[in-house]
């Protein structure tokens, strides 16, 4: 549906708070205000009722043909404000001072019916000042991949950007090869980046960073304003809240894959899904991200990334922590430090429950430790082996499922005698402990050649039976499925995927 006059402003979304753009509120400096460049042919692949029914929308036509042009950006909700947003970012460590929104736009904030401000972001909209002679435009392939895994990582309680609706556009878009264009609408808390503040550090431009920081607070830390000094319970909060997603990662196996400071949200939540992956066969330096050569952003070093990361954004409060430098640096230094502790504090207390453990041990560490060094010995699936843990009992009548994951490792044998005599220490009881850890421990995760396999179709045959099929089964991640005992298997040695792809 091409849309050759400029844009339509299309009905208000929501039953009384329309699109509202505070973003704008914080000066020209923050953003470039720009429209979306319209396409030719969009048709909608997948519109989140769901999510929709959260944040009020009562446009039911969105979920319709009549949806495309709207998340197409050929039509411009009313109320709507486009902006790309101005940030920088380091990316593999080396700072880059212009990085912005190449290649997406902010809408703008609606309101839930419970009063809670919600950032809508379209990406793949065509061309911006920030775009660095790209295209501007999102291939399908990615598209899919951050709609499936974000989606995932929401029904696994992981804090995370949404995705609302995925169009096609009826264009191709040039990389490698020529590939089918798409478009995704995400939801998130907020957009706002740490390299949104290392923007205005790197020009020095205190009187904006002050305004960002306290648009931050006021938006997405009200109950901050009352703290003795604001500004360093943002930085506490915002240390808790990246030691505890990191946590949630590593327990699940998730390899985010690019860990730029410009990808790490300041509201906490996964973002920016590139060449993101879960992990099949354990390794704890596995990395799968094309574009990492050296492992700086592998699995086990995604903690160690986490605190460089924050170490950047105490830079840019340090003017606002206290007015001499070096008493802020200090401060600064001390509340870092906290977040190691903090962070093994959220991976410990996820970890025993995984295990089915209720109470704290000293030992309970060692015992983790133990089983990921068989794990990795024994090339042994991330998932599955959780999975089969949680299945069985304190006799070892049913432990055949698990001893086969592992190759019948002897090995195994002798940590699961030392895991049940753990498990008697607490007088555990089966039927209790197997809930509770079937609760923490998937079945279905978005495997990577689930999602190539759903994007080869839909790219190579216009066919999206394959990327439909798999998002309704992570849906409900922790629940066996009849039917669906396939999606819970490591690929076969012709399917691992073993490099992916931004799709910039």
């Amino acid at each position: 549906m091409h849309n050759s006059s400029p844009y339509r402003c299309g009905p208000f979304l929501l039953k009384s708070n329309p699109f509202t753009n505070s973003y704008i509120d914080l000066g020209r400096g923050f953003y470039q205000s720009i429209k979306p460049t319209p396409v030719q042919n969009p048709e909608l692949v997948i519109f989140n009722q769901l999510l929709s029914d959260e944040l009020g929308l009562t446009e039911t036509a969105l979920s319709s043909s009549a949806g495309a042009p709207v998340f197409a950006g050929n039509l411009v909700p009313e109320g709507a404000q486009p902006l790309a947003m101005a940030y920088s970012g380091h990316q593999f460590g080396h700072f880059n001072p212009n990085l912005g929104d190449g290649r997406a736009l902010l809408l703008g904030q609606i309101l839930n019916p419970a009063g809670r401000s919600f950032d809508i972001h379209m990406k793949g909209t065509g061309q911006t000042a920030f775009s660095r002679n790209g295209d501007g435009r999102a291939a399908l392939g990615p598209v899919l991949r951050e709609y499936l895994v974000s989606e995932a990582m929401a029904s696994l309680g992981v804090p995370s950007t949404r995705a609302l609706a995925a169009v096609t556009t009826g264009e191709e878009v040039a990389r490698e090869q020529l590939l089918p264009g798409g478009i995704i609408t995400r939801v998130a808390a907020s957009f706002v980046r740490i390299g949104t503040f290392e923007y205005f550090l790197a020009r020095g431009d205190t009187a904006a960073l002050t305004r960002l920081a306290d648009y931050v607070i006021e938006n997405q830390y009200p109950h901050l304003r009352q703290a003795e000094n604001p500004y360093l319970a943002l930085l506490d909060a915002v240390i808790e809240g990246q030691a505890a997603l990191i946590a949630h990662w590593m327990q699940l196996g998730f390899i985010h894959g690019v860990m730029n400071t410009d990808n790490m949200s300041i509201a906490c939540e996964t973002i920016d899904y590139g060449p993101c992956a879960f992990m099949d066969h354990y390794a704890h330096d596995r990395v799968y991200s094309s574009i990492d050569h050296h492992g700086r952003y592998a699995y086990n070093n995604q903690p160690n990334i986490g605190l460089w990361n924050l170490s950047r954004f105490a830079e840019c409060l340090l003017h606002l922590i206290d007015e001499d430098t070096g008493t802020a640096v200090e401060i600064a230094r001390e509340r870092l430090e906290g977040f190691i502790s903090a962070y093994q504090d959220h991976w410990l207390t996820g970890m025993r429950a995984k295990l089915g453990l209720k109470s704290g041990l000293e030992q309970d560490r060692a015992l983790i430790e133990e089983l990921f060094a068989i794990m990795a010995s024994s090339n042994a699936d991330f998932t599955q082996t959780f999975h089969q843990l949680s299945m069985l009992d304190m006799d070892t009548v049913n432990d055949g499922a698990i001893l086969a994951v592992f190759g019948h490792a002897e090995s195994l044998n002798q940590w699961l005698d030392k895991w049940r005599q753990r498990l008697r220490q607490e007088s555990s009881v089966d039927v209790e402990r197997k809930a509770g850890m079937s609760a923490v421990n998937p079945v279905y995760i978005p495997r990577n050649h689930l999602i190539e396999a759903a994007i080869r179709a839909a790219e190579d045959h216009g066919d999206f039976s394959v990327f439909h099929d798999l998002h309704k089964v992570l849906q409900q991640p922790y629940d066996l499925q009849p039917g669906k005992e396939a999606w819970t298997q490591p690929p076969r040695p012709d399917e691992v995927v073993h490099k992916t792809f931004c799709g910039t």
